[in-house]
């Protein structure tokens, strides 16, 4: 019932006790002020004493960034990589491989202003694409397991984003660069509300290729508790396929583009209300919130370059109480979601069988009405420089089904059987369905002398099968098969958080049962188990208030655990190495002031990876070096200028085997950029 009344209204509804308390004209702009919230607690946290392990990034780090797509920002975490596909297309990968196939993006939790981009169960591979990093005012990404607040998704980390907030001061943005690349970044301050929006195009070294992104936030602070909050993404893109081929990304195959038809526009709004209440002796924060997304695409990777539609509108509630150590919530979330799949003309390019499988028409037309609650709690103790964590989380999801198609695999459009073994895609009869998930979390921290600090932890989490994983199946699979993947991990962590030098040092290992992959021939795998080990270093020497060196390097064995012979004769053995698993991820920066001229020289490291489950291709990895520089022009104003590939190397942002043939994205070339940006002053700080 929830997800059929109109989304503002209930959000008004449920938002009503804030709205009535909202200030004056005249009330104290330093007053307006929520606290920062932690990415692992949904609280204010010391991050010194965190158990997980979390790194984060402020607006001053992101505003010497300036990044055009998440890879940028990624590359600065530890054991992170955003593998950067055409436009603003991304696949993650953070203490794990990447991940690929329609439900892969359910191992992240990834998170706008305290909320998930998509209801649990509708996860989209490029989902990081929707956060205004532009825009934001800090960025935290939680390496492995999350904690007893986040549940499904959260399985092998967090990416968060923050907005700035009222009173941190008005700005502009003029940008210009390589391959047509134009950006505009606005914000409106004022006393108790904010508007930020970046809208940016560019076109590629890649024939026929473009984008144009447009995203914005707007802010009210209604009152010292209470703050609404309203995100828009609209991407409107020309996409690029992949080049086909050994050494395609390196010769002059890199520029083609075989998929000039493709194309992926993509909207989303979310409408959340942050509101905070004394309750007994401790806090509630209350958290409702609306979101409603879609997204058109023709799926150029896969044979038959069928068109797919997609969408889905949500309502949801956080609750989280907090009192002297003990934490306690609630989360409530409804769903309707819709996919669409059509492929246009028959498949032609294909062997006989793979033509055969893929008939012409519709494959799928279904409908699904999702309903997820869980409850949480932790418990801190603190004993002198000990602190012990204790935390725990059930969640349930239902899902309903409705199936507008036949029936079963054969064609939709004609219901005539395929050859070569019936078609391939399979819509299983109007069903519902449901999971339960458990994690638990356990943690010790020590200080230690001399702004040393010791923390183990050990974590089990969960994601639920994505919509995509349960119905949009192939021939040979059932709804049955799937199940919930859980993930157990133990890690131990060393920090120094001294005046001029910060130092962390974290070692992982972590088992996954019941994993879903995806096969090279594009058929997912459920069943099937990995084992994650590594070892992460990230740290920052200020050497005077004019010098810095700053980087991250993370090691990391990711092997089967399971054997199996796949469709196509593809072979997996136990101890093999996972495809596109980098074993080093690192990155090097020297940064340097005159004044209030910044300069920084990046170095970025990706290892090698095998390309295929058998691991009998490789690519080799490669080195990248980039230069940014800024440097005052008058009061309020600076000049930017980056440099990116700075020695033009010829590298792939990725490199797979699928469908029998070697498939890659090449990296741009040299690129630069110059921009000329304005800050106001802040009202208050944050």
């Amino acid at each position: 019932m929830l997800c059929r009344l109109p989304s503002a209204f209930v959000l008004l509804l449920l938002a009503q006790p804030a709205l009535a308390n909202a200030p004056s004209a005249g009330r104290d702009a330093g007053s307006t002020r929520l606290p920062a919230i932690s990415v692992s607690t949904r609280l204010p946290e010391d991050p010194s004493r965190r158990a997980e392990s979390v790194h984060r990034l402020d607006a001053a780090q992101l505003d010497r960034l300036r990044p055009t797509h998440a890879n940028e920002v990624l590359a600065r975490v530890p054991g992170a990589w955003a593998s950067r596909g055409s436009g603003q297309e991304q696949l993650l990968a953070l203490r794990s491989p990447v991940l690929t196939g329609p439900g892969a993006c359910g191992a992240f939790l990834v998170l706008d202003d305290g909320v998930p981009t998509r209801p649990v169960g509708f996860c989209n591979v490029n989902q990081l694409s929707e956060l205004n990093f532009a825009a934001a005012g800090g960025v935290e990404v939680l390496r492995g397991p999350g904690s007893a607040v986040h549940g499904s998704n959260a399985l092998h980390g967090v990416v968060a984003v923050f907005p700035r907030r009222p009173g941190e001061g008005s700005g502009f943005g003029l940008e210009a660069g390589a391959e047509d690349f134009r950006r505009l970044r606005l914000a409106v301050d004022g006393e108790q509300a904010r508007f930020d929006a970046a809208l940016s195009e560019a076109g590629s070294f890649r024939a026929e290729e473009s984008h144009r992104l447009l995203q914005s936030t707007s802010q009210w602070q209604l009152n010292a508790d209470t703050r609404i909050a309203l995100a828009s993404h609209r991407l409107r893109q020309q996409t690029a396929g992949f080049v086909v081929g050994e050494g395609a990304w390196r010769d002059a195959r890199r520029s083609s583009n075989a998929n000039p038809e493709a194309f992926r526009n993509a909207d989303a709004l979310r409408l959340i209300v942050h509101h905070e209440r004394p309750l007994g002796d401790g806090l509630l924060l209350l958290r409702p919130y609306a979101r409603d997304e879609s997204q058109t695409f023709l799926q150029h990777f896969a044979l038959g370059q069928p068109l797919e539609e997609n969408g889905s509108r949500s309502l949801g509630l956080q609750l989280v109480w907090s009192q002297a150590g003990w934490r306690a919530g609630l989360d409530l979330e409804g769903a309707r979601g819709w996919l669409r799949q059509t492929q246009a003309r028959p498949l032609l390019t294909g062997t006989p069988a793979q033509n055969a499988i893929r008939p012409a028409g519709p494959h799928y037309d279904y409908r699904v009405e999702a309903r997820q609650a869980a409850l949480f709690g932790e418990h801190v103790w603190d004993w002198g420089a000990h602190r012990l964590s204790a935390g725990a989380r059930i969640e349930w999801l239902g899902y309903r089904y409705d199936n507008r198609l036949p029936d079963g695999n054969n064609a939709a459009r004609d219901g005539q059987p395929c050859g070569f073994g019936g078609c391939l895609h399979l819509r299983p009869g109007d069903r519902s369905d449901a999971f339960t998930g458990r994690s638990l979390q356990l943690g010790w921290t020590r200080e230690l002398a001399g702004d040393w600090t010791f923390a183990t932890r050990a974590a089990r989490a969960f994601r639920f099968p994505q919509a995509t994983e349960l119905y949009r199946l192939q021939r040979g699979q059932s709804v049955e098969g799937f199940r919930p993947e859980t993930a157990d991990s133990l890690e131990a962590v060393l920090r120094h958080a001294g005046q001029n030098a910060q130092f962390e040092a974290s070692v992982y290992t972590m088992d996954k049962r019941d994993v879903i992959l995806r096969d090279a021939n594009g058929l997912s795998v459920a069943g099937a188990a990995t084992r994650h080990h590594g070892i992460e270093l990230a740290g920052r020497r200020d050497f005077s208030d004019s010098a810095w060196i700053e980087g991250q390097l993370a090691w990391s064995e990711q092997r089967y655990a399971f054997d199996r012979v796949l469709a196509g004769n593809e072979v997996i053995r136990r101890g093999a190495r996972i495809d596109t698993a980098p074993e080093w991820l690192g990155g090097l920066r020297a940064g340097f002031a005159a004044g209030a001229n910044t300069l920084e020289l990046e170095g970025v490291w990706q290892g090698g990876y095998a390309i295929d489950a058998a691991n009998t291709r490789r690519y080799g990895g490669h080195v990248l070096f980039h230069l940014r520089a800024t440097r005052p022009w008058s009061e309020g104003w600076t000049l930017e200028a980056r440099l990116m590939n700075l020695l033009d190397r010829r590298y792939a942002e990725r490199v797979d085997l699928a469908f029998g043939q070697v498939r890659s994205f090449p990296g741009a070339g040299r690129q630069a950029f110059v921009g000329l940006s304005w800050s106001g002053p802040q009202r208050h700080a944050r």
